[in-house]
């Protein structure tokens, strides 16, 4: 999915404890909203294994949506030609604390 369409889901979240952030994410029927609530569920569940101090009092401190790689496919066209175009994809990550 494409880093825009992903981007004000992780403004939405950012600045907000990890437990109000992922009740807000699943009230979003978006796709991008899951994919963001799939990786703060990651992270959440990478802070217990490393023994946080405590999980209630985790935040959210910065989420970034990078640009990925962009797959290049191809389109038919009027006239036997062809057009490209392409599938864009995101690198999503959250910093939590």
């Amino acid at each position: 999915m494409s880093a825009r369409k992903i981007r004000p889901f992780a403004d939405l979240v950012r600045g907000k404890f990890a437990d109000d952030a992922l009740e807000l994410l699943a009230c979003y029927p978006n796709r991008g909203a899951r994919l963001v609530e799939a990786v703060l569920k990651s992270a959440i569940s990478n802070a217990e294994d490393l023994r946080a101090q405590n999980i209630a009092d985790l935040e959210v401190l910065n989420v970034r949506i990078d640009g990925g790689p962009m797959a290049r496919r191809f389109r038919p066209k009027a006239r036997g030609s062809s057009s490209v175009y392409h599938k864009r994809t995101s690198h999503i990550t959250v910093e939590i604390g």
